[in-house]
């Protein structure tokens, strides 16, 4: 959400701005918050004028009775019902209409940085650099699910029984290598400086509102029943929501968190042909970096996210590139957006395994994250991304390290998380 006094000052470039992102439709809300929003400044302006008159015809009246004016006195009192009456008609016009133009804020996107690329959707997405060699063995590499079943890693004929599509029995060592990324994840992170958090898995609708988009929300979100509650569909919505409503002093900053935990997500209209196995699920884990900054700050922690997965992901020699989010892709809240993407023999191109986005001061805007700096007090900085998300990392991980036998390579790092094995068979 942008600032509504930027969009005031500056609706030509709001427009603009929203003409990149190819969301024209949204163009007259612009016009149409600024005529909210000055009608609201009017009210409060008018209620201001109210109040002072009443309180001087409230005045008034004390002297008017000591004067035995008691007539005079009662004239006035009925003026200070009315205005009381106006001034309470003026306040909740006010709220109405504060409400209405927060309403359409939270729906106009967030301003873009100018490095980003214009394009309509991720087809337009620009590569920025490739890192290992990606390589295509002289053998059949099977489908992920069909490697996994020949290791009795996975069960999805028991899952579809017990809880329906988009979900999965993981088995043996293939449940214990899902487990060993996590950890190493974990481990890597914290040597990297950050502070290791398990969050709430479940946050409440003014949360999940101040950290999304309402298209990202209802295409994600499940909702429990009879409950303010709502699964997370990753742990960057708890962690982000840890500081709502919180100042906090410029010197403590910045917070630099990885947390774990399990996602919960519909996936709406995931049927494509490479989304079938555990591409996309309606449950999985993940081990996830935030980091809460000063803004002028935030360019520099976003490129150190998006470089800590592509160092993880070569510790393990999987060969990864990285995508510039052009215009088009980026969700409403985001400046600036790169995805991870891993190399896929069988597929012989690249699949995503990870995003990192800067989202400016857009969600601290919503959430009221402030810092108490030593010029007075502004907006935070907060940026997000995935470090590992298993099990899709482990198509990835089972495809690049499938040897001709069958067996799968266990990398050196992973191997003290797996009982010091050298591979699977």
């Amino acid at each position: 959400m942008i600032d509504i006094k930027f969009l005031r000052e500056h609706p030509e470039e709001v427009k603009e701005n929203i003409k990149k992102k190819f969301q024209d439709s949204k163009l007259p809300l612009v016009d149409q918050v600024i005529e909210l929003d000055k009608e609201r400044r009017s009210c409060q302006q008018k209620a201001d004028d109210l109040k002072a008159e009443r309180n001087a015809l409230s005045k008034k009246i004390g002297g008017l009775m000591k004067e035995g004016k008691k007539d005079e006195a009662e004239d006035v009192k009925r003026q200070v019902t009315e205005k009381a009456d106006e001034l309470a008609a003026l306040d909740a016009r006010q709220t109405e209409l504060e409400e209405e133009v927060t309403k359409i804020m939270m729906v106009i996107p967030n301003i873009i940085d100018p490095s980003v690329p214009i394009g309509k959707d991720d087809s337009e997405n620009v590569e920025v650099k490739r890192y290992g060699e990606p390589v295509v063995p002289d053998f059949e590499i099977p489908y992920h699910t069909d490697i996994m079943e020949r290791l009795h890693g996975i069960d999805l004929d028991a899952a579809r029984r017990v809880a329906g599509n988009g979900f999965y029995y993981l088995m043996g060592d293939i449940a214990r290598l899902h487990s060993a990324v996590i950890s190493y994840a974990r481990d890597f992170m914290i040597d990297r400086g950050f502070t290791y958090c398990v969050p709430p898995f479940m946050i409440r609708a003014n949360v999940v509102t101040g950290v999304m988009s309402f298209a990202e929300m209802d295409a994600m979100m499940y909702k429990i029943e009879g409950e303010d509650l709502y699964l997370i569909g990753t742990s960057e919505h708890s962690m982000i929501g840890k500081f709502i409503d919180q100042i906090v002093p410029e010197e403590e900053l910045p917070y630099t968190l990885t947390s774990y935990s399990p996602c919960f997500r519909k996936e709406k209209g995931a049927h494509g042909l490479e989304e079938r196995g555990v591409y996309r699920i309606h449950q999985f884990e993940k081990q996830e970096m935030i980091v809460v900054c000063k803004p002028e700050e935030s360019p520099m922690w976003f490129d150190k996210l998006w470089q800590n997965t592509v160092d993880l992901f070569r510790s393990m020699d999987i060969p990864v590139r990285t995508l510039e989010c052009c215009s088009g892709d980026l969700a409403d809240l985001k400046v600036k957006s790169v995805d991870v993407e891993a190399w896929s023999p069988r597929q012989k191109k690249y699949f995503e395994v990870g995003s990192c986005s800067n989202l400016g001061d857009a969600q601290a805007r919503r959430l009221k994250i402030r810092v108490d700096g030593k010029d007075g007090k502004y907006l935070a900085h907060t940026l997000n991304n995935t470090v590992v998300a298993p099990p899709r990392m482990l198509i990835a991980f089972l495809e690049n390290n499938l040897q001709a036998d069958g067996s799968i390579r266990i990398p050196e790092v992973l191997r003290p998380y797996m009982g010091g094995k050298d591979r699977i068979v």
